[in-house]
């Protein structure tokens, strides 16, 4: 598909977890978004967790005062999170696993054996007018659930594309473009995330109906050598868009 449609999303969780490795001020997450955006990407996304390891409530309610783009919030399917997702009203929300021991989310969703109530959460914040994306593994089942439940679009889980050894990197890329015609076919958008650095996402590109990418730690880790506006732009440089 054409590059220019797909979307950036830059994850700055990572920018507060650097400032809580010293519960200290700064860096400031709300100044990152700024940058980002001013770099050209296209929507901010946050994971405020249970354990407000790095994102902090104060941090989302001042990222959704200064974001221009779109704020896209991801979270547990908790009563918790619904209440704060109503309050602060992001365009969009992505429902993700949560385990306090995982250094980062491992893993899609289990849509499967997943609550009833999961179905009254999805219908609740569409209500509000927020878009409702479910965080799932390439997994045929899971897509099929994530349809039954009405999400509006799937982010596949590209950890284990980004992760396999050279060997097996075109049969995992093959299981995320089955996947995305699956989840077009079932009248949901394509987004993808996990893992995806400026080495993985061109061959990601030939995912067929990708309309968005959230990438997080990749683009933190550069800004560190090259500052926030450089690492963004450089991300747009490989999507095509500059």
């Amino acid at each position: 598909m054409d590059k220019t449609l797909v979307r950036l999303g830059v994850n700055i969780d990572h920018v507060a977890t650097l400032r809580q490795v010293r519960k200290a001020v700064e860096p400031d997450p709300v100044s990152a978004a700024v940058a980002c955006e001013m770099a050209g990407a296209d929507q901010i996304t946050i994971h405020l967790r249970e354990d407000r390891r790095h994102i902090q409530n104060r941090d989302v309610r001042l990222i959704r005062e200064v974001v221009k783009t779109a704020l896209n919030l991801e979270m547990a399917a908790t009563s918790e999170m619904q209440e704060i997702a109503l309050a602060l009203r992001p365009d969009a929300v992505c429902i993700v696993p949560e385990r306090r021991e995982e250094v980062t989310t491992e893993g899609g969703l289990n849509l499967v054996d997943a609550s009833p109530s999961l179905g009254d959460l999805v219908a609740t914040v569409k209500d509000a007018g927020i878009h409702a994306t479910a965080f799932l593994d390439p997994d045929l089942r899971q897509i099929n659930e994530a349809a039954r439940f009405r999400f509006d679009a799937v982010e596949i889980h590209t950890g284990a594309y980004a992760n396999a050894p050279p060997q097996r990197r075109g049969a995992e890329l093959k299981k995320v473009k089955e996947a995305a015609d699956a989840i077009r076919h079932l009248g949901m958008r394509v987004h993808a995330g996990h893992g995806l650095n400026y080495h993985n996402i061109t061959a990601l590109l030939t995912v067929p109906h990708l309309e968005e990418v959230n990438i997080g730690h990749s683009i933190v880790a550069r800004a560190i050598m090259v500052g926030m506006e450089r690492a963004v732009r450089d991300m747009l440089h490989l999507l095509g868009r500059i």
